[in-house]
């Protein structure tokens, strides 16, 4: 029976050494960049957001040796990338409840927030309830958690939802895999959503209109993307990052020679983008 307080992917997050750098370079690519968040302070962390209609991008860094950011911590001591992605949760306290009810020891709810500077110039506060999946259910390499936007006005700001490149939504999120079949049967059996056989490797829906998760081995991501596009990439893990754009032409501006072009689509090789493969497929 599919859970009913998680509605699919709500944002992948891109975890990086240098917090200002990475924002810079990921306004190299043609997207509008939020100001720099600060998260509270048990959290030990801050973050930029890249806003789409549904769905984000975060970047996220260490301002704080916390208890609570070690896994992260651990994560950066040998790479860059999308450490952890998170479902978006009508409800997260029923969502721990309805995990633990399967056997699954879901830890939460936590309760946090983050200051938000306004088009205005005013002050607003973004406000979450998150949980999160045991540390070690993490299909592919990839940790999981849910959040529940309690202020949803101070996180999808119009102003911040325009890009150069005419990003628009996440598509999928691509993870390489030593055995893609298992990883992709992990993710479903946490998350209640079929995988299904692709051409490359397994999918796995997360739930209506948002994101798949796609898992392969060395040789489907060779197919997809050439040589010069998987520069950078982790060995393991999420390597790949597809987006919808509505304004190909405007990318192809954005992008400049950052951009190579194959299979209808404009990719970004991954040492440019923190270990994450960008590529913009026509909406």
């Amino acid at each position: 029976m599919p859970l009913k307080h998680i509605l699919g992917l709500d944002h992948v997050m891109v975890t990086v050494r240098d917090l200002d750098a990475s924002a810079t370079a990921w306004q190299r690519l043609g997207f509008t960049v939020s100001p720099r968040g600060t998260h509270s302070p048990h959290l030990g962390s801050g973050n930029y957001t890249i806003m789409f209609g549904e769905d984000y991008l975060e970047l996220l860094g260490i301002l704080a040796e916390t208890e609570h950011n070690k896994p992260m911590r651990d994560f950066l001591k040998t790479r860059e990338g999308v450490e952890r992605v998170a479902f978006t949760t009508s409800d997260a306290a029923a969502g721990v409840a309805e995990l633990q009810a399967r056997g699954i020891d879901a830890d939460g709810p936590v309760h946090f927030g983050r200051p938000v500077e306004l088009p205005d110039g005013g002050l607003g506060e973004a406000k979450f309830n998150v949980f999160r999946w045991p540390l070690d259910e993490a299909p592919g390499g990839i940790r999981i958690f849910a959040c529940q936007h309690l202020t949803r006005d101070t996180v999808w700001i119009p102003e911040l939802q325009s890009h150069a490149n005419g990003a628009q939504r996440i598509i999928r999120l691509e993870v390489l895999a030593a055995d893609p079949k298992a990883a992709a049967a992990h993710l479903g059996r946490l998350i209640d959503e079929p995988a299904h056989a692709d051409a490359d490797g397994w999918r796995v829906p997360t739930g209506g209109t948002r994101a798949d998760v796609l898992f392969y081995d060395e040789a489907g991501f060779a197919r997809r993307y050439p040589a010069t596009i998987r520069d950078g990439a982790a060995p393991e893990g999420a390597v790949a990052l597809v987006l919808a754009s509505n304004d190909i032409e405007g990318a192809k501006t954005a992008l400049g020679p950052l951009a190579t072009a194959h299979d209808g689509a404009l990719s970004v090789a991954a040492s440019a983008a923190n270990g994450i493969v960008v590529s913009l497929m026509p909406q």
